[in-house]
């Protein structure tokens, strides 16, 4: 009875379907109508701007900056559970990341997408968990993106004529400086395609909090092991960037336009036989602080 209490009233306070991540390069969303920004406060602390609530081809939107309007904010410096939570808080099932990798492999070239379906982590400094404070929980991550969206992803690319590339390997690094040669060369001969600083961290919590979540990997670079690109600057990456923002921005609207109304996918539960320590046992202030992941397990 719990459960289907919590449910309802989650729809009934849903001010978002879909939630759309916005990296380096997105700072805001063409084509949003009736839009208005809130602050979300979270127990995680603030996200990293306000979002933009809005409609993008008739569906209800959350937009965030990752980096903040002005990419204030270093990739380490990201409050990444306070991101997703507040996107939960504001209902959203799905969350669209869109992130600048560089390119590890001769064939995924900078301008073309790569919509990744594995991840590797090699952060150091970043917390990726939800959990912790007296509640232990262990979720599924061998496949850590949702299928269902990465094809919507894919096949928007393919309808926006958009060279894109269906699955890969994306490595998530600390930052906020790029690799180094022998870095680069260790990456390409464990056969990873593309290189990143911040997805793999929202794709953890995404999945704690029951979210499905797909990247849409814009290339902007071939990192520094290309004879033809022997360093790589900012300067660079933002121009090409700022080329493919109508691109990406075209294969946002037409993945939410073409996006089906129900999820097929596993991600909706998750937490359902993840969750380890006898409720019982869990603290007050825990279960209170995580209520909107996992209100609907606590009976």
């Amino acid at each position: 009875m719990a459960a289907a209490k919590t449910e309802k009233s989650n729809r009934a306070n849903t001010q978002a379907e879909i939630g759309i991540i916005g990296g380096s390069g997105l700072y805001s969303m063409n084509g949003l109508t009736k839009t208005r920004e809130v602050t979300v406060k979270t127990p995680f602390g603030e996200p990293s701007d306000a979002i933009v609530l809005g409609f993008l081809e008739g569906k209800r939107v959350a937009f965030l900056a990752r980096h903040g309007r002005g990419h204030r904010i270093l990739p380490g410096e990201i409050n990444f559970r306070a991101n997703v939570y507040a996107m939960k808080l504001l209902g959203v099932e799905r969350i669209i990341s869109v992130s600048a990798v560089g390119s590890l492999m001769e064939d995924l070239r900078p301008g073309e997408f790569l919509v990744p379906d594995q991840f590797v982590d090699r952060t150091k400094n970043r917390i990726s968990t939800f959990f912790g404070d007296g509640l232990v929980a262990h979720v599924g991550f061998d496949k850590p993106t949702c299928a269902q969206m990465s094809a919507a992803l894919a096949d928007a690319s393919v309808h926006c004529g958009v060279m894109v590339h269906r699955r890969g390997t994306y490595v998530c690094i600390e930052g906020p400086q790029f690799s180094t040669l022998a870095e680069a060369s260790m990456h390409r001969q464990l056969r990873f395609e593309v290189i990143g600083m911040t997805n793999v961290t929202e794709a953890k919590l995404a999945r704690e909090a029951e979210i499905c979540y797909a990247t849409v990997a814009m290339i902007t670079d071939f990192d520094c092991w290309h004879p033809e690109h022997e360093s790589v600057t900012a300067s660079q990456i933002i121009a090409t960037l700022v080329q493919n923002a109508e691109n990406a921005q075209k294969v946002l609207r037409e993945t939410v336009r073409a996006m089906p109304e129900g999820r097929s996918c596993k991600c909706g539960t998750a937490l359902k036989h993840a969750l380890v320590t006898d409720m019982k046992l869990v603290p007050k202030a825990t279960k209170k602080k995580l209520e909107a992941i996992i209100g609907k397990y606590i009976s």
